[in-house]
């Protein structure tokens, strides 16, 4: 324990990191001096390794029990935090608990105790009361995104987690914003405060803002034209609906523009393949709800649609948090009816964007995702998977994309032009003499 700074070189190396930022240094002392502290840092600046170096530094390398907590508002935040752990190649189990799959599954991961544990609320307090988390070894608690988990609803939770842990030495509290007061229920002793957010809150120099008027009220057809005027950049589209996120993402798919909706009311399933279909290329084009406007592992974004104006100017900064980030330019769009005006946060005088009269589709894709019936507990790995696309569907290294391996399920960008072929090649055949489904994902 108490590793400095330059002692994480191999981790870095693992996760093809050059060097720590200055908010990462700046929380890895902070945590070394003081018991409790709260940062206070951008979307996309880098907190999760800002909070994971601590922690390790908090584990004994020999640790038989569960020494470390993290509770997060989504399953999508756990599953990242997740990743990145494994990433570092410490050696440590980490299991990720979270609601919208078998819970038989995670406590056959806790019966052999994790070094740490991630989830989310409702998950991990179930856990506690049917006793599969050994508490009283846990001595180091992590609230990432803390005020989103108390914007959705989970005091009562986090109370109960709170109180389930005797022996806690070390909290440290994360968030994107400071306009949240801690609850008492935290039980935070003098914390220590690094505050990274920019000055007021103000936008990335980077971040371009501009806007489009649609002549009608019903947006749809100016943002299909603003589609077509982006061309194949990557693009998030924000509705302040779930309703209006389907009705959107329908007419745009009869319009021509391929693309895929995410909001908090589609199967977890369908959510992971929607955010991995954006993240490999299968689809250009995200329509969502303020579910994705932060914690969720996409890459950097060219554009970002406001389609429906932001109920509020922190909603603003969150939703354009997924573009500029990390030295990265990108541009966030507003667009208004003949009713509506510019919210009095965004500055007057920003660019009007003019669509042309004629416009011409984007190309389609050059990827499809591919759905495979095995994953991480079918002992099914991305070798295995590339080695039975490679052998028996006779695709070269060119025709696979990106590969996500999830517990039961794997998912594998592939040529558009080559998924026929691959799927007549391979019908019937075994991945590891385990017999799977493989079809195109919906």
């Amino acid at each position: 324990m108490g590793k400095k700074i330059e002692d994480f070189s191999k981790i870095l190396a693992a996760l093809d990191i050059k060097a720590l930022n200055d908010m990462q240094q700046a929380a890895i002392i902070a945590n070394q001096q003081h018991q409790d502290v709260v940062l206070l840092s951008a979307t996309g600046s880098g907190k999760t390794l800002a909070f994971l170096l601590p922690v390790l530094q908090q584990i004994p390398p020999d640790t038989k029990s569960t020494a470390a907590m993290i509770i997060v508002p989504s399953r999508e935040l756990a599953l990242q935090i997740e990743q990145v752990f494994r990433s570092m190649s410490t050696g440590l189990k980490i299991t990720c608990c979270y609601g919208g799959h078998s819970r038989e599954t995670e406590e056959n991961n806790l019966v052999e105790p994790p070094a740490i544990l991630v989830g989310t609320p409702g998950r991990i307090s179930d856990h506690i009361r049917r006793e599969n988390i050994t508490t009283n070894t846990i001595t180091t608690l992590v609230l990432d995104e803390f005020d989103k988990s108390l914007e959705l609803g989970f005091q009562e939770e986090m109370s109960f987690i709170i109180s389930s842990l005797p022996h806690l030495r070390k909290k440290m509290l994360t968030s994107a914003t400071e306009a949240v007061q801690i609850p008492d229920f935290v039980g935070l002793q003098q914390p220590h405060y690094l505050n990274f957010l920019p000055a007021h809150q103000e936008q990335p120099a980077q971040l371009s803002i501009k806007t489009v008027l649609s002549p009608d009220k019903d947006k749809v057809d100016t943002l299909f034209r603003l589609l077509c005027l982006l061309g194949n950049h990557p693009a998030i589209v924000f509705c302040n609906h779930r309703e209006s996120v389907e009705r959107t993402g329908d007419l745009l798919s009869k319009l021509g523009i391929v693309n895929t909706c995410y909001h908090g009311a589609l199967e977890q399933e369908d959510r992971d393949t929607a955010l991995t279909r954006f993240r490999n290329g299968s689809t250009n084009v995200l329509v969502t709800t303020d579910l994705a406007a932060r914690g969720l592992d996409i890459p950097d974004i060219h554009y970002i649609i406001h389609y429906h104006l932001p109920g509020t100017e922190e909603i603003f900064i969150h939703r354009n948090g997924r573009t500029a980030r990390m030295q990265a330019s990108g541009t966030a769009i507003v667009m208004l009816s003949p009713e509506e005006k510019l919210p009095a946060y965004i500055s007057a005088g920003v660019e009007e964007m003019q669509l042309p009269d004629t416009y011409q589709l984007p190309e389609k894709p050059m990827w499809t995702t591919v759905y495979v019936s095995a994953g991480k507990k079918n002992k099914v790995n991305k070798i295995d998977i590339v080695g039975f696309f490679s052998q028996k569907g006779q695709l070269t290294k060119e025709d696979i994309g990106l590969i996500e391996v999830k517990d039961f399920h794997a998912l594998v960008a592939v040529k558009k032009t080559m998924v026929s072929q691959l799927l007549q090649r391979i019908k019937g055949l075994k991945i590891k003499n385990q017999r799977v489904r493989i079809e195109v994902a919906r």
